[in-house]
């Protein structure tokens, strides 16, 4: 069945602009104005009336977690705690209110001790969440995923005490009393995150839904999900999952597997028996469901003072942050990442993290060349020569501008003005000519595409300030940001030549917006919102 939308303003690239669109078989068969595409499609289309409403590509993140986001639905909401108290009497409301989610533990994410506007700006600790509850385990994540407070009920259920060893990649911290205080990070918190019980099969799979629903409702089309070793553990029930999903039809929007291991084993095993062997590397050019790369965690967060850092922290040089991966278990990675001619994304924060993990990566590139499309995931803290050579090198970037809504109030703290007056720089890197595209690393912060476009344009937080940008020299044009989200991203899919544009022969990916991205003072970008979200062609959402 052919499809027509029309009387709609219709962003194809930079400068050009048309009035319809032809679509046919899930591909953008035509682009033009009206007149033509009635021509072309004929009395028997179906001709949807766009209102004079802009049409933009549909936004693909680059990086985020669609289970843990479906979980975070699902969770007492902890994101804007005004202080410990607070976030405490949250989860003590939630338990009154839910006792069936919680009976055997509780788990949230989203607090920010740097945002506590009552009492001490402190990390929670177990003496604080044992306020909650001393029967089931509690593990409350920050923020950032990468540090987590939890009660003394689940550290008894770990059988720590001030004497056990250091997991790791991971540490649990030690209190004035000799004994845990509740407070970990890195690899050290799926320790405690596996003591909570896991949703069942079933529940997934709703939980997986809703969270479909949230993204399209809000202009997302395509993912590029890290769920697989993260997100879950169940390697193999999550690959089921998803094919199940998809399988039954019920998938909403492109789903790109981003995929963890916890050591190079598992990963060869998945390379040679798993997922990967099994379907040999592809669905096939027509699912809406792609094996992509593997993915790596280097380091930590800003925030949370775990990001790998060269010279350490200000006021604190002698803290270099937590590093993740060990230089064999890197270069075996990169190793048989090449031998399978596997893509390599890696969460990196800390210049120390990028710069070691763009050494390790020249061990995988073919040729001499980044061919494989080796990518940093978040990019954030760099000097000259590290942008410097991701520009040479070929690095591709997943940038999240949105983490500067909060990051601004921190970088120049923590790293100094020096190194804060070249991190954050993606605005530079795409003037550069790096292939950057944009995410959100849902749900750190929310898969609403609008407030990231916002904050690439402005550099302001959401309330607006500062008056002037941060580092302004770095905001980006509407059509820049909108590239960075649509192509930038399929890029990263090797599918730019049919994703990420509303042209002749691209997959029809679209989104209807409220209002005019393009026209609007810069302020309301980050509150517009789509009425119509369509992926292949199929209307997923519709106000």
């Amino acid at each position: 069945m052919k499809k027509v939308f029309y009387n709609a303003k219709v962003y194809v690239e930079r400068g050009c602009f048309a009035e319809a669109v032809l679509v046919e078989d899930g591909i953008v068969r035509a682009v033009d104005s009206e007149l033509k595409i009635r021509a072309m499609a004929g009395s028997d289309a179906e001709y949807i009336d766009c209102q004079g409403k802009t049409m933009i590509p549909g936004l693909n993140d680059s990086h985020m977690h669609l289970l843990f986001l479906g979980n975070v639905l699902n969770e007492v909401k902890i994101e804007g705690s005004k202080s410990v108290d607070d976030l405490v009497e949250r989860c003590q409301k939630f338990m009154v209110e839910h006792p069936e989610k919680v009976k055997n533990g509780m788990h949230a994410c989203g607090w920010n001790h740097d945002l506590f506007e009552e009492g001490e700006k402190r990390m929670p600790t177990r003496h604080d969440l044992d306020r909650i509850s001393t029967e089931i385990p509690i593990a409350l994540e920050r923020v950032c995923g990468h540090v987590l407070t939890a009660n003394t009920k689940a550290i008894e259920m770990l059988g720590l005490t001030g004497d056990s060893p250091q997991y790791p990649g991971g540490e649990f911290q030690i209190g004035e009393d000799g004994y845990p205080n509740g407070i970990f990070a890195e690899n050290a918190c799926a320790h405690v995150n596996a003591l909570i019980p896991a949703a069942t099969y079933e529940e997934k799979k709703d939980i997986m839904m809703e969270a479909m629903r949230y993204a399209v409702a809000h202009g997302v089309t395509s993912i590029q999900s890290n769920d697989v070793g993260c997100s879950s553990q169940d390697v193999e029930g999550t690959f089921k999952l998803v094919n199940e999903l998809y399988g039954e039809g019920k998938g909403l929007l492109r789903y790109h597997h981003q995929v963890c291991f916890k050591n190079p084993r598992d990963f060869e095993n998945y390379l040679k028996e798993g997922e990967y062997a099994r379907v040999g590397g592809s669905y096939g050019e027509d699912s809406w469901v792609t094996l992509g790369p593997l993915k790596l965690f280097k380091d930590g967060s800003l925030g949370g003072r775990t990001a790998l850092m060269t010279n350490g922290y200000v006021g604190a040089p002698d803290v270099h942050g937590i590093d993740c991966l060990t230089p064999e278990d890197t270069a075996e990675f990169c190793r048989l990442a090449k031998e399978y001619g596997m893509q390599i994304v890696t969460h990196a924060i800390g210049d120390e993290a990028m710069r070691q993990m763009i050494a390790a990566y020249e061990t995988a590139f073919v040729d001499g060349e980044n061919k494989l499309r080796h990518a940093i995931v978040h990019c954030q803290i760099t000097d000259q020569e590290i942008l410097d050579a991701i520009v040479e090198k070929d690095i591709l970037v997943m940038a999240q501008p949105i983490f500067l809504n909060y990051d601004m109030t921190i970088v120049e703290p923590l790293c100094g003005k020096e190194m804060a007056s070249t991190s954050y720089n993606f605005g530079t890197l795409l003037k550069r000519g790096v292939h950057l595209s944009y995410g959100t690393d849902c749900p750190v912060e929310d898969c609403n595409p609008f407030p990231n476009l916002y904050t690439a344009v402005t550099r302001k937080q959401l309330c607006g300030e500062p008056a002037g940008g941060f580092y302004p020299e770095e905001c980006v044009d509407v059509e820049t940001a909108i590239d960075a989200y649509t192509v930038g991203s399929a890029y990263n899919q090797f599918e730019e030549h049919r994703k990420g544009r509303i042209k002749e022969g691209f997959l029809a990916d679209m989104i209807l917006l409220d209002r005019d991205i393009f026209t609007v003072d810069p302020v309301e970008i980050k509150d517009i919102l789509p009425v119509m979200t369509v992926v292949g062609g199929k209307i997923v959402f519709e106000k």
